[in-house]
C-alpha cells in the first residue's frame, strides 16, 4: 500500500473519530442539537440547561472515553509488537490483574470508595505487575524473550485473579463497590480524574509512536535486530514502559476494558499491513473511536438507563475478532 493511501486511510479514521465526539456530546438520553453543542463549546452559558449537560456530564466522559480508548489501541499495537503474538493484549503483561487486585485492596483495607480514590491505586498495581512479569521474564541467558514474556504474564494473571477471587467471595461489601469498576465505564469520573493521568499517556504515546520502527526490526527476530544495530534489551524496556504508562493509565481511568487493545490493532494491520509505524498511529485514532462510539451506542440502547462501555465493547469487538480470525484462516489457505 502506497504512503498516499495509508495518509488517506488516516484521514478517513481521524473524520470518523470527530463524528463520534460530536454523537458523544449530542446524543443520550436527551438529544441537543448540533448547533447547540457548537454554542455550548464556544459560548458557555451556566443558564442554559444543555450547556450544563454537556460540560458536567458529556464532555468529562468523551475525553476520558478519547484518552483510554487511544491509550488501550497504542498499548495493543504494542504489546502485539513485543511479543510477536497477534493475539496479544495489554492485559497479557499482567496489566489488568495488577490494577485489578490494588483496588481490591484499596477497598477491602484502606476503605477507599471513590473511582478518584482508585485510580493511583490501579495505576500502581499495574505497574508493579508489569515490572514484576518483565523481571521473572528477563531471567536467564536470553533475556527477555517474546515468548518467557507471555508465559510470565499469563502466570502472573492466574496467581492475581485467584487472589481476587479470593478476596471478593470472603467480603461482599468489596464485591459491591468493585464490581462497578471492574465492567469497565466513563461514567462518574471528571475531567480533574483525566488530569491526573494525562501526561502519563502523553509520555507513553510519545514512546510508542517512535516505537514503529524498532518493533518493525524485532518482527524480523532478535538476531536480524541486532544486525541491523537495534539494542535489543533496551527497546524492549522502553517498549514496556511505554506499554505500562498507557494501559496502566487507562485502566486506572475506566476499569479493565478487554478488546479496545486486541481488535483495533487487527483492524489498523488490515489496512496498514505489517509497518508498525502505521498501526500504531491508526491505532491510537481506532481506539479512540471504537471506545467513544461504544459508550454512545450503550446510552442508546437502554434508555433511560445505559448499558456500560465495557460491555458494548465486548459485545461489538467478539464478533469482528471472528471476521478478522476467519479472513486470516482463508488467507493462509
Amino acid at each position: 500500500m502506497t504512503v498516499g493511501r495509508r495518509l488517506g486511510g488516516l484521514l478517513v479514521a481521524v473524520l470518523l473519530l470527530a463524528l463520534t465526539v460530536f454523537a458523544s456530546l449530542a446524543l443520550g438520553s436527551r438529544d441537543i442539537a448540533l448547533p447547540v453543542v457548537v454554542e455550548a463549546l464556544v459560548d458557555r452559558d451556566p443558564a442554559v440547561n444543555d450547556h450544563v449537560v454537556i460540560w458536567d456530564l458529556r464532555l468529562p466522559r468523551t475525553v476520558i472515553g478519547l484518552l483510554a480508548g487511544l491509550a488501550l489501541g497504542l498499548s495493543g499495537g504494542l504489546m502485539q509488537g513485543l511479543t510477536r503474538n497477534p493475539i496479544a493484549d495489554p492485559g497479557l503483561l499482567g496489566i489488568n490483574a495488577g490494577a485489578s487486585l490494588a483496588v481490591v485492596v484499596a477497598i477491602t483495607w484502606l476503605g477507599i470508595g471513590t473511582t478518584a480514590g482508585y485510580i493511583w491505586f490501579a495505576f500502581g498495581g499495574a505497574t508493579l505487575a508489569a515490572l514484576l512479569v518483565y523481571g521473572i521474564g528477563s531471567m536467564g541467558g536470553d533475556g527477555a524473550t517474546p515468548v518467557k514474556l507471555a508465559i510470565a504474564g499469563s502466570a502472573l494473571t492466574a496467581v492475581l485473579t485467584s487472589l481476587i477471587t479470593l478476596v471478593l467471595l470472603t467480603n461482599l461489601q468489596t464485591l459491591e463497590r468493585y464490581r462497578f469498576w471492574q465492567v469497565g465505564s466513563l461514567v462518574g469520573r471528571d475531567l480533574d480524574t483525566a488530569r491526573t493521568v494525562l501526561l502519563f499517556i502523553a509520555v507513553g504515546t510519545l514512546l510508542a509512536l517512535v516505537s514503529g520502527r524498532v518493533l518493525n526490526a524485532l518482527s524480523l527476530g532478535d538476531d536480524v535486530a541486532h544486525g541491523l544495530g537495534q539494542h535489543v534489551v533496551r527497546d524492549r524496556a522502553v517498549i514496556m514502559t511505554a506499554t505500562v504508562l498507557l494501559c496502566g493509565s487507562a485502566t486506572a481511568l475506566t476499569g479493565p476494558i478487554v478488546f479496545v487493545g486486541l481488535v483495533v490493532p487487527h483492524a489498523a494491520r488490515w489496512v496498514t499491513g505489517p509497518d508498525y509505524r502505521w498501526i500504531l498511529a491508526y491505532s491510537a485514532v481506532l481506539g479512540a473511536a471504537l471506545l467513544v462510539a461504544a459508550d454512545v451506542l450503550g446510552r442508546l440502547i437502554a434508555p433511560p438507563g445505559e448499558v456500560e462501555a465495557g460491555l458494548v465493547v465486548a459485545f461489538l469487538g467478539a464478533p469482528v475478532l471472528i471476521a478478522l480470525v476467519r479472513r486470516s484462516r482463508l488467507a493462509s489457505v
